[in-house]
């Protein structure tokens, strides 16, 4: 690809009826941290600002303009240690495999992409920048660039798109002008390129003209995106799932060979028959605002907060998303620690903080962790910490383990795992979803998106 068009995506950045099972890896990212050369605090605090960076985009999201058999895929999904989990995805002819995060926060499928591929502030422990694994379109058959009278070119830019056609004759469906140039933005960096028509390979299925995102400019982000958002371009649409679901392996194995599978299942399934064992909710309408973005997140109703044996009362347009945008609850797996807005988050710190009073505050650690309240609990043999329990609409409850939202990285210290729009960087985050339930509260949770039925389900699981 030309020069010219790496340099015009920099400047945009920087202004802006068989069954088959297949197994692919979904593992933690490695790319920010090698968690046994990482100071506890030091890491905790690198996640609660990744954390609360992802919080502000999907809050202030950029908003850019098979056969019909039933198929059980399994892919392996490994713990990073910068907060995520990723997968490896196999595209072109002949495959060319590459890894991907995990993230039901965005929908667009992109993989760094050509040699040529430039990655901003990417040289993380384990990983430099010509380490960085790219598809290389060159060397597949199949791979096609999106021209922009083609329809899957409007999923992204919307339907106004072919208006821009200016080098098209208006009388020929034929046309060679590329689909524009996509920007998106993550939390804590961005990505652009061009769009392409891929076949996506499984070991027992294969997908023609599968969309996904040529990216020749990136920051901080060595690795691709599976989006597993609602939009059209996500993995789900386009291959049209019933339903995914993982469980994710404790992020204690970060960066360790160890991984549980992600399950992707379509065709005529079970209708609408229940998993086994599993509390659900249903998904909740999404809002009709300006914002479109919003409209790939997954929406969950959360009724209560309980803390101990307390309920914590939030304040109503906090659990109910508004008609400007505002409020409710999104699942993400792309997020690490929870978010709440501000208000919540103080009436939930501070009943941590009631009746955990017996123990001292580490205002120090607070201060390097950027985790509240972190409490001081080596005078005691036992411990006592109060469950967290989220209850849905319907009654499904998820009460936490201990580890998912209280940190024991060092065995004289404990902290929340929850942050909020201050705790780290400056200003507190005041739109969008108030209420982000991030991956490190879902950890030995088996988790499943019933995509037909519009339902989350879940139940405690240790994962393997």
């Amino acid at each position: 690809m030309a020069s010219s068009l790496i340099y015009s995506l920099i400047s945009l950045l920087l202004v802006a009826s068989s069954s088959a099972t297949i197994t692919i890896p979904l593992t933690p990212n490695s790319h920010h941290y090698n968690l046994s050369n990482s100071d506890p605090w030091q890491l905790l605090n690198h996640l609660a600002s990744y954390s609360l960076a992802r919080a502000h985009h999907l809050k202030h999201p950029h908003n850019p303009k098979s056969n019909s058999s039933s198929s059980l895929i399994k892919i392996p999904q490994f713990p990073r240690s910068y907060g995520g989990y990723s997968i490896s995805l196999s595209f072109g002819t002949p495959p060319q495999t590459i890894p991907f995060v995990m993230d039901t926060g965005s929908s667009l499928v992109w993989f760094p992409c050509t040699s040529r591929y430039l990655c901003s502030r990417c040289n993380f422990p384990n990983i430099q920048e010509n380490k960085i694994l790219k598809f290389m379109p060159k060397l597949s058959s199949s791979s096609k660039l999106v021209g922009c009278k083609n329809s899957k070119c409007a999923w992204l830019f919307g339907e106004n798109v072919q208006s821009r056609c200016q080098d098209c004759d208006p009388s020929s469906p034929n046309c060679t002008q590329t689909c524009s140039p996509y920007v998106i933005q993550y939390g804590l960096g961005s990505t652009a390129g061009l769009l392409l028509s891929e076949t996506l390979d499984f070991p027992e299925k294969t997908v023609p003209d599968f969309l996904v995102g040529c990216s020749i400019f990136s920051i901080r982000q060595p690795e691709g995106i599976a989006g597993f958002g609602r939009s059209k371009e996500s993995l789900p649409s386009q291959l049209g799932l019933n339903k995914f679901s993982y469980c994710l392996v404790s992020h204690r194995f970060d960066d360790a060979p160890i991984s549980s599978d992600l399950v992707l299942e379509s065709g005529s399934g079970s209708g609408d028959a229940k998993t086994r064992g599993l509390s659900y909710t249903p998904f909740q309408k999404n809002p009709l605002v300006s914002n479109a973005a919003f409209q790939e997140f997954y929406y969950l109703m959360l009724r209560k907060i309980i803390v101990g044996d307390k309920h914590v009362k939030i304040p109503y347009n906090f659990l109910v998303p508004g008609s400007d945008g505002n409020g409710g609850t999104i699942v993400d797996s792309g997020s690490t620690f929870t978010f709440m807005e501000r208000p919540v988050y103080e009436d939930v710190a501070q009943e941590f903080e009631k009746q955990m009073a017996n123990y001292t505050r580490s205002i120090e650690v607070e201060k390097l962790t950027g985790l509240r309240p972190c409490f001081n609990i080596s005078s005691g043999k036992s411990v006592y910490v109060p469950k967290l329990v989220f209850q849905f609409k319907g009654g499904a409850k998820m009460e936490m383990p201990l580890a998912n939202y209280f940190s024991l990285l060092d065995l004289d210290v404990a902290c929340l795992t929850i942050v909020s729009g201050d705790s780290v960087v400056g200003a507190a985050v005041q739109s969008g979803p108030a209420i982000i339930l991030g991956n490190y509260q879902q950890q030995n949770f088996y988790i499943e998106y019933d995509l037909k039925n519009e339902r989350f389900g879940f139940q405690k699981q240790i994962c393997k």
